[in-house]
């Protein structure tokens, strides 16, 4: 992004009204601070790890939450803390480019000053820059990376394995990976894979008929003369958050058990460090630290949050397991370095460096590969639909406005008294005063089950689902939460009660401003059904006509709920 010096002296004033304490310096220098990107090594066996990709190849915006809310044991805990509470826990300073990456404060201001993040072509810099300093240094891909856009939508993941397998991933494990079907996901991993020597692990995935191992559960490598594991941990209820009839024949699960199991096997292989690259979501990857012995560190993925440091945890066997999770949209990477001696791990340190565009050069094979990727869709990609004079976003435990668009978009477009859309977690920001394109549309809706519906429902059953979601939300035993967020509702009101016991948690719903009565039948429309046989007007389709007819985007009203019984001090939650 570029502008002039009147638009970006505005943009100064603007953040300064705010009350936003930008490093003047370094932005009128149009820097960073100096040496924001140093990232000397600091041991002899070095991890590099990426997740949550969601296939957005180009830079973009993307705002972090401002409600995270924890529950029972992870109240108020790491990953649980947003903005200034955020900042507090790891001395970080408001208006500071780390404050900007890693939360939501003074986001629209912020984001005109230090620009777009990501992009697979500024990252491949960031990669090779900080491989250069660390020898045989691994590339983990945590998953997630082949869904989230239009082009992954339309090359079935193509896109995202060409681009990963130039950018350098050694070992990847998957989620939304199965979305495109077990058939194409063999495909990749015995061809595109087999070929570029990317390993593809996951130890909780097995034959649903014998349990055997539909992948290698880990993979053994030497860094600097150090055997290491590298052991997968794919997201364990894929077959209930997505379609199992496009995985029918594998079964998932956490699988505390085995992962001990092949924990155990790698050491006796002589394994002198073992890692996990998981999809768990970060909670529940904090349980398993503290049940499974033998485990170093736990790359985590799936819940989207970055965390500035490692969480570490006393392992049964009274070893320490370091839990980090490097949040979405190619946004951050992790470094962490071990130094090992005698077979020993005797210090750590570890980084998650944002990927400034602005600040990192685009690397010229991949910006080329990247361009090559689109040229075939570049038109439709562009179509502008409307212009948003709203900050457009999806991240946050309720509600985004995002979200909302899509509820809104639903209700009239469907004639429904109501809407769900999916509490998903990805899908990228727009700022106010931009245009809204097919692209930026996609972004919130590629996926291979996009079909729209209008269900009548009646008042129990609209209560039921969203007590349902809940639970998977704010269940107190983190195994058995499955990590997105709320569904989010249009023409609902309601109230919540996240530390409540099951079945009350939902409470004074409303629809149309009257209390929902049980036995009455709504309209309700929705879209990604799980079911087989599902059929539809494909969400974007949807969407985009109401944004044809709409043209300027304003006074979006966000159905966020009263939310009782959680401390008003909760640093989880800033509304």
């Amino acid at each position: 992004m570029s502008m002039s010096r009147r638009e970006f002296l505005q943009v100064l004033a603007a953040a300064a009204a705010a009350g936003l304490a930008l490093d003047s310096r370094s932005v009128l220098a149009g820097k960073l601070p100096e040496g924001f990107y140093d990232a000397p090594p600091a041991g002899n066996v070095s991890f590099l790890h990426i997740t949550d990709s969601h296939a957005q190849l180009l830079p973009i915006w993307f705002r972090e939450p401002n409600v995270n809310l924890g529950v029972g044991p992870m109240s108020g805990k790491v990953p649980h803390l947003v903005g200034h509470a955020f900042l507090k826990h790891y001395g970080l300073k408001p208006g500071t480019a780390e404050a900007h990456a890693f939360t939501y404060l003074d986001f629209v201001e912020a984001a005109k000053v230090y620009g777009k993040v990501g992009g697979f072509a500024h990252l491949k810099t960031l990669v090779d820059r900080v491989r250069a300093s660390r020898p045989g240094a691994l590339l983990l891909d945590g998953g997630d990376t082949w869904q989230g856009s239009a082009t992954s939508l339309w090359t079935k993941a193509q896109d995202m394995v060409d681009a990963c397998i130039l950018l350098g991933v050694n070992v990847m494990t998957p989620h939304w990976e199965a979305t495109f079907g077990a058939e194409r996901v063999m495909e990749v991993v015995n061809k595109d894979f087999a070929r570029a020597g990317v390993d593809f692990v996951a130890q909780n995935i097995v034959t649903a008929d014998f349990g055997d191992q539909v992948f290698n559960p880990y993979v053994l490598k030497e860094i600097n003369g150090v055997t290491v594991a590298v052991i997968g941990q794919a997201f364990p209820y894929t077959p209930i958050a997505n379609p199992s009839y496009l995985i029918p024949d594998w079964s998932y699960g956490i699988r505390e058990d085995s992962m001990q199991k092949w924990v155990n096997e790698a050491r006796a292989k002589g394994a002198k460090v073992v890692v996990v690259v998981s999809h768990n979501g970060m909670d529940v990857d904090l349980k398993m630290a503290s049940r499974v012995s033998g485990i170093d560190a736990i790359f985590g993925g799936h819940t989207h949050d970055g965390v500035y440091q490692p969480v570490p945890v006393k392992r049964p066997d009274g070893g320490v397991c370091l839990v980090t999770n490097a949040g979405s949209n190619g946004k951050f990477l992790g470094v962490m370095d071990f130094d090992v001696r005698d077979g020993k791990i005797k210090g750590w340190k570890y980084r998650l460096l944002p990927v400034f565009s602005n600040f990192l050069p685009a690397d010229p094979k991949m910006e080329a590969l990247i361009k090559k990727i689109r040229a075939p869709y570049e038109a439709k990609l562009n179509e502008v639909l409307a212009v948003t004079d709203e900050l457009l976003y999806r991240r946050g435990n309720f509600n985004g406005t995002w979200d909302q668009l899509i509820c809104d978009a639903l209700m009239e477009v469907k004639g429904a008294d109501a809407a769900f859309s999916p509490g998903f977690r990805w899908g990228t920001t727009i700022l106010p005063g931009e245009p809204i394109t097919f692209e930026r549309v996609m972004d919130q809706t590629a996926i291979t089950y996009p079909y729209s519906t209008l269900t009548p429902m009646t008042g129990e059953t609209i209560k039921t689902i969203m007590e349902d979601v809940c639970d998977n939300l704010f269940n107190p035993d983190p195994y058995y939460q499955q990590g997105g967020d709320m569904v989010r509702v249009g023409g609902i009101e309601y109230t919540i009660a996240p530390n409540a016991k099951m079945g009350d948690r939902i409470r004074d719903l409303r629809i149309g401003g009257k209390p929902v009565d049980p036995n009455k039948t709504y309209k309700v429309a929705g879209w990604a059904p799980v079911a087989p046989g599902a059929s539809g007007q494909p969400i974007w389709e949807v969407v985009a006509e109401y944004l044809r007819a709409k043209k300027v985007i304003k006074g979006i009203k966000l159905n966020t709920p009263k939310i009782v019984g959680v401390p008003k001090n909760d640093p989880g939650i800033a509304l």
